[in-house]
């Protein structure tokens, strides 16, 4: 089943129940994916899918880092159970010590070997590990780890 049935099966499913929560966060994510479809002009595959999923996510961690130093911990566990929700329908992500696998084989494999290469390396993980990883960590990472290397 594609992810965009599966979504919709699981909207039916929450309205029935009358799980608001999840409702409201599927109609978020539908939301998003229509406003996708339209700036590109054709329907989302998964792999786009996931992608959506990822920058949802993204926000989510984001929002739940501004609340806790605000001291608003009803908005943190709020944002909290949404992120759950949407994490639910994403492919399982890669840890860090996973990702560090990957980056250090690139590494090898493009013979990078200072910061200039860091692009190259971006390129080559990105293709690998595109929708289990947020692009943010795998920079960082990427960058650290050319650091140490020069």
């Amino acid at each position: 089943m594609h992810l965009s049935e599966r979504l919709s099966e699981d909207l039916k499913k929450t309205l029935k129940a009358g799980e608001k929560d999840a409702l409201s966060v599927i109609r978020m994510i539908k939301a998003a994916i229509k406003n996708k479809e339209i700036e590109k002009g054709t329907p989302l595959g998964d792999e786009e899918i996931n992608g959506v999923l990822l920058s949802l996510a993204r926000q989510r961690k984001e929002s739940i880092e501004q609340f806790s130093r605000a001291n608003r911990q009803d908005l943190v566990e709020k944002e909290t159970r949404e992120l759950s929700i949407i994490k639910s329908y994403m492919p399982r992500q890669l840890t860090e010590e996973e990702l560090k696998v990957i980056i250090e084989d690139a590494i090898k494999e493009i013979g990078a070997g200072s910061q200039k290469d860091t692009g190259k390396v971006m390129k080559f993980v990105m293709a690998k590990v595109k929708g289990q990883v947020d692009g943010k960590l795998v920079s960082k990472l990427v960058k650290n780890l050319l650091a140490d290397g020069s």
